[in-house]
């Protein structure tokens, strides 16, 4: 039987998982495997209504929520909605960041002018949003046919939930995420996975088999208990900085 996710925690009221990338939270398929909630009801049983807290993008890999009834899902939705959630991302991105830390402060709202219906950008009449952003190293990587390009490691919390906020803040700074198919520069990407057309060549430019950013750390007071969930990212990420040439 394929492993249906990693378990950072479990209690009777608590299900915390890191989500694997490439797996989509919700149903899309009759297949009970090809999302998140649908490896919930096998894991839980039919009789257990567990209930996804936070949600990932597809590609995103990381700290999961999950309540185990209607009760303890609402109490923790509402803690999301209040924003008494610390998060703490991991991103690789292009380029070498100026300063060591940051605020992106920026407004988001749907792209008008995208084929793809999903996209976000920043503009003027959007929500606010604010993502703060630490660079943890710079360093080099060999490319295939591109010689030495710069990269950077970086810890990312955002102030606001907008969507895809981090992906779009950094790729408006001029640091989009490595294996962003929707915000690196040619969204054609995201239209060829979603599609099922990617070719040898489109990988060749992605770098990644997913886009590099990462849930690793989820905190937050609950019930008169600070808790306080963090996992890892997959090899393939940890990997590409792995080597570093500083």
């Amino acid at each position: 039987m394929e492993k249906l996710f990693d378990i950072v925690f479990e209690n009777e009221d608590l299900l915390i998982i890191n989500k694997s990338a490439g797996l989509v939270c919700h149903p899309t398929k009759t297949d009970e495997y090809s999302s998140l909630v649908g490896r919930l009801r096998l894991y839980l049983g039919a009789e257990v209504q567990g209930r996804l807290v936070n949600r990932l993008d597809r590609e995103t890999s990381g700290v999961t929520v999950v309540g185990k009834n209607s009760k303890v899902a609402g109490e923790l939705g509402k803690l999301w909605e209040a924003r008494q959630v610390q998060k703490i991302y991991l991103a690789i991105v292009h380029g070498h960041p100026v300063d060591e830390k940051f605020w992106i402060e920026a407004p988001l709202g749907k792209d008008l002018g995208s084929i793809v219906a999903v996209k976000d950008c920043v503009r003027l009449d959007g929500i606010e949003a604010s993502t703060q952003v630490t660079v943890l190293s710079r360093f080099q990587r060999s490319i295939q046919g591109g010689g030495m390009k710069p990269f950077s490691l970086a810890k990312v919390k955002p102030q606001t939930g907008r969507k895809h906020q981090i992906r779009i803040h950094l790729a408006h700074a001029g640091h989009a995420i490595v294996g962003d198919k929707l915000y690196g520069g040619d969204e054609d990407l995201y239209l060829a996975l979603v599609q099922d057309r990617l070719t040898s060549e489109q990988w060749s430019r992605l770098l990644l088999p997913h886009q590099a950013l990462h849930a690793s750390e989820v905190r937050f007071a609950w019930r008169g208990v600070a808790w306080h969930f963090t996992c890892q990212p997959e090899p393939w990420f940890v990997d590409f900085f792995s080597n570093l040439i500083e």
